[in-house]
């Protein structure tokens, strides 16, 4: 059979609804089923309003807010922490799939240059002994020192070692506080009776998983889901599963060879058009983290620049995408200041002259009203140059 064409716009309407952005982002809250729909909520320090998992759920439904995530982890035990592309937040259901991937992420961690100089085993002994004896530590409990120069992401030795029994599963995050995570034996924190599966049925799961979550994409793309799982093993699977040919129109115009979920058919019947509301998205938002397929599919150019000198950077810092309907109409700057009860807007781009308008500026304003409230924070104010 020929493949299945799926033209641009409805292509962008079937990856906001998989990834829970087509909908008005109100009505009841379910913080875990979001959590499950997306697959991951991915974690990082950064605070610039909001950090990035508290904006991801909550760009899903304006309802969350931040201390509503923690009671999954620490009361409920109904997600977990570990390695996808970077740390991130797993429902608990995910747990038999993912024993692979403590065995991965054991051997590349092991195997470093970064990390192998600290892995001792009588550190790795003692580590393991206070926390079996004292209970659930953070790395504030421990003294080791960096030795030699300290560079920026020099880290001292327990820490090290701290983090490489949490990639390999040994170790388990029980909790945080604010952002401090801290770690405890994973058989303390994991639940004991699930199920036990082998590699070839946890690779099916992970890919399965992964398909369900974009609806449609390619090999590498859903390989590059969990990133857990190999180039040839993605493939193998491919070869066995129910899957759609599809071709998949790029907003140039293009097409490209893709795969796509069993029903993706009825995925395409039962849509309806993303909702008008200007959204503000965070960086990491898994929607927009391929950059080069986001740009394929809604030829929008954006880049993480918060690495990249200050001298070379073409927009800033740290840059929110402005999801409108079906497209990205533009990008800004902003900061919150907790101490100040305060959101600056510090720069407003739009793609193009044309949406930069009294009405798109107005909803730009209230979304950042809305947004304020989540990071706690009173007063929007535009400073622009």
């Amino acid at each position: 059979m020929a493949p299945l064409k799926i033209d641009n716009s409805t292509a962008r309407a079937l990856w906001l609804t998989s990834h829970g952005l087509a909908q008005t982002p109100t009505g009841p809250l379910d913080t875990l089923a979001l959590i499950k729909q997306l697959g991951f909520v991915q974690l990082d320090t950064i605070q610039v309003i909001a950090r990035a998992h508290h904006h991801i759920l909550w760009s899903r439904n304006q309802n969350y807010r931040e201390t509503m995530l923690d009671p999954l982890l620490r009361d409920k035990r109904q997600v977990f922490e570990h390695y996808t592309h970077d740390a991130s937040v797993l429902p608990m259901d995910f747990l038999p799939m993912w024993q692979r991937q403590f065995r991965r992420k054991k051997e590349q961690v092991g195997k470093s240059n970064w990390f192998g100089k600290h892995l001792h085993p009588d550190l790795i002994a003692e580590v393991l002994r206070r926390i079996a004896d004292e209970g659930p530590l953070s790395t504030h409990d421990f003294e080791t020192k960096v030795r030699g120069k300290k560079e920026m992401w020099s880290r001292p030795p327990h820490k090290m070692v701290l983090d490489y029994l949490w990639y390999s599963g040994e170790l388990a995050t029980c909790h945080r506080d604010g952002f401090t995570k801290y770690y405890d034996l994973a058989e303390r924190v994991f639940p004991q009776d699930q199920p036990t599966l082998g590699d070839t049925e946890q690779i099916a799961q992970l890919c399965q998983s992964a398909l369900e979550r974009i609806g449609f994409g390619t090999l590498g793309e859903i390989r590059r889901f969990w990133d857990a799982c190999a180039v040839p093993e993605v493939k193998a699977w491919s070869e066995t599963a129910d899957l759609v040919e599809v071709e998949v129109q790029g907003a140039d115009g293009s097409w490209t060879s893709a795969v796509a979920c069993a029903d993706i058919e009825a995925r395409i019947a039962a849509l309806t058009t993303p909702t008008a509301r200007l959204r503000v998205l965070n960086p990491f938002d898994p929607a927009i983290r391929d950059r080069v397929r986001l740009n394929r599919l809604f030829g929008f150019d954006y880049t993480v620049e918060m690495f990249v000198p200050a001298a070379k950077r073409k927009w800033g810092y740290y840059i929110f995408p402005l999801l409108e309907g079906g497209r990205f109409v533009g990008r800004i700057e902003a900061k919150g200041d907790r101490a100040k009860g305060t959101l600056t807007l510090s720069k407003y781009w739009t793609e193009s002259p044309r949406l930069n308008s009294e009405k798109r500026a107005a909803k730009l304003h209230a979304e950042l009203s809305r947004l304020a409230r989540l990071a706690g924070l009173d007063t929007v104010e535009w400073a622009l140059p």
